[in-house]
């Protein structure tokens, strides 16, 4: 039996992205570059975090996502009395067969392959960091044991724009933990008549599962394997840098509004994200439009803006564009 060819894996992974877009399409009306921004954190291994005013499909989207991908899912509504047991678990005191009594753990929430960490930033600081280590390790430590998490495992989150009542921000350690940062706008004209024609008639999609754990995971050693030039690799490691305000990369908007920059993970989130897209694309070696493409979901949230940025109304995203902008494809000598 031979094996087949990187180039074949390729074709095979550009074909079921195009279903897993399709099979999603017949529940969420637009959204293009949202689904295919889940999608890149899905094969690359990643978690992803929705930012969006309430009502524009977050939470449908990631139930969606669940559907297509035959993985166990759970949700977690997050809410300002939420206890970081409530998510990870907790030992309790059971009474075995014989009649003893004994600690055993029982698990939370996050004991799942898609967890939906629903309005996330409605919880405060010290349960929205229960999520850290799971994020990070995969595993939970309760009472000094360490539960590991089944592979693959993925953090969905939504969260509502910190200007709405009720909400807390995010640490930045947990921000940094989420490799893409997607901002859901509100649907157009079109695409609102399309989601009332499919949510107040007797009309419902039939969602199908498409792919399983085994085959993702696959998939994302096949995205590891695409090739990126050490050119195309030191032009993300600049847009990465540029960010930094004490950096010779870094454009006038970075030095006047940006307190600290990104950290390495979003140069890893520019490369894995550019490799995914070059597979999506049909090509098997990262381009530089491959890099800019992700670089705005990569770099927004891992930027922590000063006090001058926050009073003239300045945004994460508007500083990204001007890095990319600004940052030339070859370094100059």
């Amino acid at each position: 039996m031979n094996t087949p060819s990187f180039e074949q894996e390729a074709e095979e992974f550009r074909q079921l992205h195009t279903r897993l877009r399709e099979e999603i399409g017949k529940a969420i009306v637009g959204q293009r570059e949202i689904i295919d921004g889940v999608l890149t954190c899905v094969f690359a291994g990643g978690h992803a975090l929705l930012e969006g005013v309430p009502g524009l499909g977050k939470t449908y989207l990631v139930r969606t996502l669940s559907e297509v991908l035959d993985l166990p899912f759970k949700r977690i509504q997050f809410t300002p009395d939420l206890m970081p047991a409530d998510i990870i678990g907790t030992n309790v005191l059971a009474t075995g067969d014989s009649g003893d009594r004994k600690l055993v753990f029982q698990p939370g929430p996050v004991f799942a392959q898609i967890v939906l960490a629903d309005e996330i930033n409605r919880a405060t600081p010290k349960t929205q960091s229960a999520l850290l280590e799971a994020m990070q390790e995969h595993s939970v430590t309760v009472g000094g044991t360490i539960h590991r998490l089944d592979e693959p495992f993925f953090v969905m989150g939504t969260q509502n724009p910190v200007e709405q009542e009720g909400t807390y921000p995010l640490p930045e350690a947990q921000l940094d933990r989420f490799f893409f940062k997607l901002l859901v706008e509100s649907p157009k004209r079109e695409e609102i008549a399309g989601i009332l024609e499919r949510t107040t008639t007797e009309k419902k999609p039939e969602i199908n599962s498409v792919v399983d754990g085994r085959e993702i995971a696959r998939f994302q050693q096949l995205v590891r394997e695409v090739l990126i030039a050490p050119h195309v690799t030191d032009y993300a490691v600049r847009l990465v840098l540029a960010t930094h305000p004490s950096s010779e990369f870094a454009p006038v908007t970075v030095g006047r509004f940006v307190r600290l920059g990104s950290s390495p993970r979003g140069a890893q989130t520019l490369v894995l994200a550019a490799k995914v897209r070059a597979l999506v694309e049909g090509r098997i070696n990262v381009s530089y439009d491959d890099v800019r493409a992700g670089a705005v979901a990569a770099l927004q949230h891992r930027l922590l803006l000063n006090f001058e940025a926050h009073a003239e109304g300045v945004v994460a995203d508007q500083v990204v564009h001007e890095v990319i902008e600004g940052t030339p494809e070859k370094a100059s000598d």
